[in-house]
């Protein structure tokens, strides 16, 4: 038994839609007093960037979670639920044996099997499925830094087929040198 993992960055991760959040608050229940906290705590935010010697004025950002925080890692979570709920019951209808990771804006696809074929089939529809439905939460997986890593206890050369991910606009994926 071999076991394979692709890793993925959502890009722009912290720039996330208010609206949905709070939405999917209130479909979780939420008493109707944490939503308006949370609605007042991520608008008329100001920030400034300071650089060098020189810092810019202040303005207005009303969209996104501040990274850095107190409350960012517990919003992002509350809104990467519902995707995970979604992308679970998915990946049972297509009969796909896949643990999820997911750490904030970093994701982890792990597949375990005796074939490459399989695992890397197994992989590749997972992680089309994730894609188009972290695309429905306004949210992109940046392609580029995307990675496969395998583990095996298989003697003498290691060898598996590449991850060609390149009919949904991702990257082919190959073994890396790891000498």
């Amino acid at each position: 038994m071999s076991t394979s993992t692709l890793a993925f960055d959502i890009a722009q991760f912290f720039p996330l839609n208010h609206r949905l959040l709070f939405l999917i608050l209130g479909k979780a229940g939420f008493n109707p007093k944490v939503v308006q906290f949370f609605s007042h705590y991520l608008v008329d935010r100001k920030t400034f960037y300071f650089w060098n010697n020189f810092s810019f004025c202040l303005f207005d950002v009303n969209v996104g979670v501040g990274q850095g925080l107190a409350l960012s890692s517990i919003i992002s979570a509350l809104y990467l639920l519902p995707f995970l709920y979604i992308l679970e019951k998915h990946l049972k209808n297509l009969d796909l044996k896949i643990s999820t990771l997911l750490f904030v804006d970093d994701g982890l696809l792990i597949s375990q099997s005796k074939s490459f074929n399989l695992f890397n089939a197994c992989l590749f529809s997972s992680y089309s499925v994730a894609s188009k439905l972290l695309s429905k939460f306004g949210l992109l997986v940046e392609h580029s830094k995307t990675e496969v890593f395998y583990f095996s206890r298989l003697y003498g050369n290691f060898n598996p087929p590449p991850l060609d991910l390149s009919s949904i606009d991702g990257p082919s994926l190959v073994l890396k040198d790891t000498w």
